[in-house]
């Protein structure tokens, strides 16, 4: 038996998976950690790139990537701490703070024009932030079919404040509290966070959870000096065509410093805020968040009505819920995630969850366009090496 409860013999299983991908020219490396019954067990193989700058270093757990959706969890943690010392409560309004979103108008019909509306029956909450249910988001719909779904995508800055009055002066899709919609809520979390703190949402990041868990490579950007470490992103649709380069989008400071998916981190970094979750807010001896509010974020919050007609296909909560910022796993339905586990994935091919029933923390990243999403092949096969390798 390998460290931490899992079967030395079967965790080959696990890397042969994460080598066919590398083989296969999906990706030109990737890894998964593994935490269990206190051991840490690191599978990485591969490279940064295909070619050029990071073809001859080798994927490990200090690799710095994209993570995409990962952020969401990550900025709802945030903004927790500041319910946890009294600046926001979870059921006030977010007027005072994001006066361009007070008395906000409703769309009659979700698929009508964008000028037919009615009043809001209720000012939106902060808690409305944390569950995605502030009644905007993401739609999932082709460009000429659904006005609000264009008139949402055309909604670009470029800084928080503009991209929020932008926002601001459409209609909501659904009454708040109405329906969970993805996305746009982790964004108008960071805006929050960063007016209630009075700093950006990176230095509030930095300050109540990057630095209290060491997570020193987790930002919105890659200084100079580390963009050695930055993994290539590639193209979704084409092998080994470069989607962004070390040198492209995170070699900089962006203008708007995004929670719904602008932070890079390591797989080591990530660990750690993973890790501290599990162990109720808990890091290295260091009280991050109370135990209280990580069963709150763990718990799932959507109503039955709440997740009816939500979600990106039909039945797309049949099996999992939301808590705050992350998904929370209803019942199993395979060899993977135990109802209970709780976690999130993300644009670039990184995905996580926390097991609290198998004691078990697995983060993986790999770095393709849309390859996190989990209905993929590749990640039923992945979660089924981790969970087939448990051995006690």
């Amino acid at each position: 038996m390998a460290s931490g409860g899992f079967s030395a013999r079967r965790l080959v299983r696990l890397r042969d998976r994460l080598e066919r991908l590398v083989d296969a020219g999906f990706v030109p490396g990737g890894l998964a950690l593994l935490a269990r019954h206190g051991a840490v067990h690191t599978e990485a193989v591969g490279r940064l790139a295909f070619d050029g700058p990071g073809s001859a270093t080798a994927f490990g757990a200090d690799t710095i990537c994209r993570l995409g959706s990962l952020s969401k969890p990550v900025a709802a943690a945030c903004l927790m701490t500041l319910v946890e010392d009294g600046t926001v409560r979870l059921d006030d309004p977010v007027d005072d703070l994001l006066p361009e979103l007070a008395g906000m108008r409703v769309l009659t019909d979700p698929g009508g024009p964008v000028e037919d509306t009615g009043p809001a029956g209720r000012a939106i909450v902060v808690r409305d932030l944390l569950t995605y249910t502030l009644g905007t988001g993401l739609i999932p719909a082709a460009p000429g079919t659904v006005p609000i779904a264009d008139a949402l995508g055309a909604v670009r800055g470029p800084g928080p404040d503009a991209w929020l009055r932008q926002l601001g002066a459409l209609p909501l899709v659904h009454q708040p509290g109405a329906r969970w919609m993805y996305d746009t809520a982790g964004d108008v979390t960071g805006v929050l966070v960063a007016r209630a703190t009075g700093m950006s949402f990176g230095a509030a990041l930095r300050e109540r959870i990057g630095g209290p868990l060491g997570m020193a490579d987790t930002g919105f950007s890659v200084p100079p000096a580390d963009l050695g470490r930055l993994a290539t992103g590639y193209d979704a649709t084409a092998d080994r065509v470069v989607d962004d380069p070390p040198a492209g989008r995170f070699s900089a400071p962006p203008a708007f410093e995004s929670g719904g998916g602008g932070l890079v981190s390591t797989a080591a970094d990530f660990l750690a805020f993973a890790s501290a979750l599990a162990a109720g807010g808990v890091h290295n001896g260091e009280r991050v968040l109370s135990r209280p509010a990580v069963t709150l974020m763990t718990t799932d919050h959507l109503t039955p009505d709440q997740k009816a007609g939500s979600g990106f296909w039909p039945g797309y909560f049949d099996d999992i819920g939301w808590g705050f910022g992350m998904s929370v796993r209803t019942r199993r339905t395979g060899l993977g995630p135990s109802a209970g586990s709780y976690g999130w994935s993300g644009y670039w091919g990184t995905a996580w969850y926390n097991d609290p029933a198998e004691d078990l923390v697995a983060v993986f990243c790999l770095q393709r366009a849309h390859a996190g999403d989990q209905r993929r092949p590749l990640w039923h096969d992945l979660w089924t090496a981790v969970y087939q390798a448990v051995d006690d």
